[in-house]
């Protein structure tokens, strides 16, 4: 429940006990968030990363949301909804809620952003939503969706961001490049002001369906490209909250009286990203040295200082069907060499792309540099800003570069989609193909049984590493800080932030 909300008026006291609870909140300024890169783009379809995801959730809603806790669904602008009980049908009733202009928020709306999030070219998830055979408005409350085959994660997909509802009218005005840059909100914030390269400013939406329990006035998202300016920033009071707390000043910052240092859960996995079409990663012996050849504790020890913990599966610890007893290869360098001169590639020489700026990424691209070196392997560090990274690796100019994922949805047919059964991105830029995979990854989503589904997940873990789709390395979760005069900043473990909740003093 929000908290009492102080009357702006003297006369307005004597009325208390009338008013109801549905008050304006008293204003309480713009929080000032430090992070890293800088958005990319405000379309929901045209992105699948979290700088921007994790801004576009304060931009709109979707028809189903993910709780505070990330453990369960509930009503966004569907206020109900039912399936058909053959599981392809599904209706949706939506609220009376309007975009940020004052328009109203219909059900042909919605029909809009779905099916163009499965048709649009430029849509990075579509292969997601491609069992989606119709959407149509009923009413202008009524949304009925139906599936070309029963789909167990259906209800956790609608809740991604890039499932957004979006103005079909300023879509169409703006057309799909201006949309990207000038978006019509939904939700609890609008877009004020992009400065890029700088920051994103974010105005309250008085328009939103919950306007009356938001306290900010807005949100500025800092771009601070370097971890210790971002901390010294923090520190100095000239920003209010930073993302991505270094794993190294977690305990230092925690000391400050001026400071929370706030560590929360999270489905975060850092995986090593590597290239199939790269001359000899192409062969899974080499993969596999590589992964032997990786000590993955020690990077646990002396990056995330402990806090993290080696990965042993794409799908993270503590999500639906991690299988804690997954295949989680020994450090080897020996073993290592062996097979890299059974595979023909003795003396490998690869290049790893690094963010420059980011503490823990220049760590491990060093740790890596030296263990790899102990199994005749020569790796040449890359240093490129954050900018730049995501569209080399779309490119394919890359061999070795770290990423990290948060799953957005509760079920891992998102991940696993996007990452071993996935055209339109290669399969998280690794060019990674298997075709009993992607089949399988194709039975997974359709098994209702939720048994049979569990052995799926617990087979598509072990075909993955036998592969060495990419090195597992570790989890870790959310590390954020915020000055003492900010509470109720929340960031739930699938990375939403709840800005709707919070309030500075």
């Amino acid at each position: 429940m929000p908290k009492p909300r102080k009357l702006i008026t003297a006369s307005a006291l004597v009325l208390a006990g009338a008013i109801a609870a549905t008050s304006l909140a008293e204003a309480s300024g713009t929080l000032t968030v430090g992070r890293r890169e800088d958005s990319t783009n405000f379309d929901p379809t045209r992105t699948a990363l979290n700088v921007d995801f994790w801004v576009i959730s304060s931009m709109y809603d979707v028809l189903v949301r993910v709780d505070k806790t990330g453990s369960k669904l509930e009503p966004g602008l569907a206020e109900s909804w039912e399936a058909s009980k053959d599981g392809l049908t599904y209706t949706f009733k939506l609220r009376d809620a309007k975009f940020e202009d004052g328009s109203p928020i219909t059900a042909q709306d919605a029909v809009f952003s779905i099916v163009r999030l499965r048709d649009n070219p430029a849509s990075v998830l579509k292969d997601s939503f491609k069992m989606i055979k119709t959407a149509e408005a009923k009413d202008d409350k009524t949304l009925v969706v139906t599936l070309d085959q029963p789909i167990a994660a259906f209800l956790s997909l609608l809740a991604m961001p890039s499932v957004s509802i979006l103005s079909q009218k300023a879509v169409e005005a703006a057309g799909d490049e201006g949309y990207a840059e000038k978006p019509m909100a939904s939700g609890a914030f609008s877009l004020a002001e992009w400065r890029r390269g700088d920051r994103v400013i974010l105005k309250k939406n008085p328009n939103y369906w919950e306007a009356d329990k938001v306290k900010l006035d807005g949100v500025e998202w800092i771009s601070l490209v370097d971890d210790n300016t971002r901390m010294l920033k923090l520190q100095a009071g000239e920003i209010d909250c930073s993302i991505f707390v270094p794993f190294s000043k977690e305990a230092e910052l925690k000391k400050d009286p001026n400071l929370n240092i706030l560590v929360a859960p999270s489905t975060r996995e850092d995986a090593l990203l590597i290239n199939h079409e790269k001359g000899a990663l192409g062969k899974k012996e080499v993969r596999e040295a590589l992964d032997l050849a990786i000590d993955k504790k020690a990077i646990v020890d002396t990056v995330t200082f402990g806090l993290g913990q080696v990965a042993n599966s794409y799908i993270p610890a503590g999500a639906l069907y991690h299988n804690d007893k997954n295949l989680a290869r020994p450090y080897d360098p020996e073993k290592a060499k062996q097979l890299l001169k059974d595979a023909g590639a003795e003396g490998l020489a690869l290049s790893y792309l690094a963010q420059a700026g980011d503490v823990v990424d220049e760590q491990i691209a060093i740790l890596l540099q030296q263990q790899l070196a102990k199994a005749g392997v020569t790796v040449t560090i890359q240093k490129m800003d954050a900018s730049q990274i995501w569209q080399t690796l779309v490119d394919g100019n890359y061999e070795l570069a770290t990423n990290y994922w948060t799953n957005d949805i509760l079920d891992p047919d998102q991940k696993t989609t996007f990452v071993l059964g996935h055209d339109s991105n290669l399969n998280y830029m690794t060019r990674y193909k298997n075709d009993k995979v992607k089949e399988l990854v194709e039975k997974a989503r359709v098994e209702a049984d939720t048994e049979k589904r569990k052995e799926m997940y617990t087979e598509l873990q072990a075909m993955a590493k036998e592969d060495v789709n990419w090195i597992d390395l570790y989890y870790s979760p959310f590390i954020n800080g915020c000055r003492k005069n900010v509470t109720d900043f929340h960031q739930n473990p699938l990375g939403r932030f709840f800005f709707e909740d919070t309030d500075k003093k």
